[in-house]
């Protein structure tokens, strides 16, 4: 199971999972490639858009209540599964997040903006831990 997973608390870069009730927080965000929503397996809003345009606002949803940090760029990672990540494709600020229930469980949704689109044959560092990195 693919989450988008961001926060960040006092500066300090952590991560902390309260799986018993559903509540993440993190520095990143990570979600599935859009196959998963070609093959029906995900919906449009749990994947990354084929086509990621800086400027553009996308929707997402999780399960879980999620926490985000709301100022300032965040890096856009994709998972594969088994907690194999990406490098960071993407930076992106989070718009927005709402927490709501749907058949008692909690979910996420919200949006994000894109700030910058990396270049999948680029090896520059993009991201130091949480923090852009500026050339």
């Amino acid at each position: 199971m693919s989450f988008i997973w961001w926060f960040l608390a006092l500066r300090i870069p952590r991560t902390v999972v309260f799986e018993h009730n559903k509540f993440h927080m993190t520095t990143y965000q990570k979600m599935s490639g859009i196959l998963l929503f070609k093959k029906g397996n995900r919906k449009k809003e749990e994947c990354i858009p084929e086509n990621l345009k800086v400027g553009q606002t996308y929707e997402f949803l999780k399960s879980g209540q999620r926490n985000y940090w709301l100022q300032g760029e965040i890096p856009l990672l994709e998972t594969k599964g088994n907690q194999q990540l990406s490098r960071p494709i993407a930076s992106i600020i989070i718009i927005e997040s709402t927490h709501f229930l749907k058949n008692s469980e909690p979910y996420t949704k919200g949006k994000y903006k894109i700030i910058e689109v990396y270049d999948k044959q680029d090896n520059r560092i993009h991201f130091d831990g949480f923090s852009k990195v500026k050339y």
